[in-house]
């Protein structure tokens, strides 16, 4: 079953378009910040942003996830920022059908966003070392939807660019089929 991972940046609307998207594909949703250990939570929380070491588990976490899913009977959605292409690597390995849609925005938007945001354990001042983490996926690894349009509008071009990603994967493994 489809699995699809919503990454990009602290702030870029992950978990605004995530739980949207999911009811687009009459599917269910989960927020990848339920699966960091309590000790990422706090580490974050003071300001601390974290390491690759810290991220491991948090990771393999979700692979193991999407590898259930991936074989459930309903489309799954994931939010996680997903920053570096070894860490969709590590998601990967739940299910090598995994597609991901990139929320692709101006830091200056997403830091005003980050500003407004109450109650989240993420304090704005680890948007730059988001941004330096940050390895945008090519155009063959993911989807990339700009931000900077209302959550709907966002979520109508996913779809529409998952549906051709789809169609294209499918007529390249009819071709390879066929041979």
């Amino acid at each position: 079953m489809l699995v699809v991972v919503v990454m990009g940046v602290s702030g870029c609307g992950k978990s605004t378009v995530g739980p949207r998207l999911a009811a687009a594909l009459a599917g269910d949703y989960a927020e990848g910040d339920m699966f960091h250990p309590p000790a990422n939570v706090a580490k974050m929380k003071s300001g601390q942003a974290l390491d690759d070491t810290d991220r491991k588990p948090w990771l393999e976490a979700m692979a193991a996830a999407i590898a259930g899913w991936s074989r459930g009977p309903r489309p799954t959605v994931l939010s996680c920022s997903a920053l570096k292409r070894r860490y969709r690597d590590i998601l990967r390995t739940g299910s090598p059908g995994l597609r991901f849609v990139y929320l692709a925005g101006d830091k200056a938007l997403i830091a005003a966003r980050l500003a407004a945001r109450k109650g989240h354990f993420m304090p704005a001042t680890l948007l730059d070392s988001q941004f330096a983490a940050l390895e945008p996926p090519d155009a063959d690894e993911a989807v990339t939807v700009s931000i900077d349009q209302p959550p709907d509008a966002i979520v109508a071009e996913a779809v529409a660019k998952l549906n051709a990603m789809t169609s294209s994967s499918s007529r390249a493994q009819r071709g390879i089929s066929r041979e």
